[in-house]
């Protein structure tokens, strides 16, 4: 029944997402609670650029490739921000703008340099694959996330909650949010190589959509992430394990996506709370939002 743990490749992978899922489910819970979830998936494909160049230089160099990374993603959230500040344009459509040209150019570079089949791994993982290498980058990209929120956590809860009265109180109020924004690229730099870049904004953003069904409470919520993501890796993981022809990308994708659903459908926060509200009178209705909030 468990011999998938008598391979040594499953164990690393195992070692491998229970690592990432306690990076990349903080980053991806304060991602859905304010509202950029669309911002990470953007990020996601950003960050191909500066992947494929690196890439294209220096082969499959991993530290040439989170160089690349890091640089091409801070730009993109940079330039957004300058943008957004600069001219007409909103923050959301200078993002889908710049992340679209930035794809654009990875998959030209990609093209123009003839190299497309090794760089298919990274763009949807090999998680089954994964080295000494990835694994060190994995540790790191996690340690770093966790002392970071250790720092910014409780000025990042309150800038979520209540951003008006944070910029008020703050000096450098935009600097929380830049932060946050580097752990956002920095984790799906982490998690390029184990789950592509294609896929790993699945893990970050799917399980913590699912916990917000379950409950309202921060640190509940935080955990409750935590555990979707490693109850998706796992399983993903062994799906891939008896079933070969499944990619375990995909696979881990999709059990997130599965416990979304199930989340959704039965979940106190769900289509179960819509329901008694349509069905509530109008007084009790109109005061549901405000005594969640």
């Amino acid at each position: 029944m468990f011999e998938w743990l008598d391979y040594a490749f499953m164990k690393r992978a195992l070692v491998a997402t229970s690592i990432l899922s306690f990076s990349v489910a903080p980053v991806g819970a304060f991602l859905v609670l304010r509202r950029l979830s669309l911002a990470g998936e953007a990020l996601a494909h950003a960050i191909v650029p500066g992947i494929v160049i690196a890439f294209v230089i220096a082969g499959l160099s991993v530290l040439s490739m989170i160089v690349g990374g890091l640089i091409a993603g801070v730009s993109v959230a940079v330039l957004t921000t300058l943008l957004a500040r600069t001219t007409i344009i909103r923050e959301d459509a200078s993002l889908a703008s710049l992340y679209l040209v930035a794809l654009a150019l990875g998959i030209f570079i990609l093209s123009a340099a003839g190299s497309a089949v090794p760089l298919k791994s990274f763009l949807f993982g090999s998680i089954l694959g994964i080295d000494d290498e990835t694994l060190i980058l994995i540790g790191a990209t996690a340690t770093i996330t966790l002392v970071s929120f250790a720092i910014i956590l409780r000025p990042l809860i309150v800038s979520t909650i209540d951003p008006v009265f944070f910029e008020s109180q703050s000096r450098r109020p935009g600097l929380v949010r830049q932060w946050f924004m580097f752990l956002v690229v920095l984790n799906l730099i982490g998690a390029f190589k184990a789950l592509g870049t294609l896929m790993a904004v699945g893990l970050m953003i799917l399980p913590a959509t699912a916990a917000r069904y379950w409950t309202s409470t921060i640190t509940s919520y935080l955990v409750l992430t935590f555990l979707f993501a490693l109850t998706s890796s796992w399983a993903g993981l062994i799906i891939s394990f008896y079933a070969p022809d499944v990619p375990s990308g995909p696979a881990i994708v999709l059990v997130a996506g599965g416990i979304f659903v199930f989340s959704l459908l039965f979940g106190p926060q769900g289509f179960r709370l819509t329901s008694q509200l349509r069905g509530a009178p109008k007084s009790s209705a109109a005061t549901a939002p405000e005594a969640a909030e």
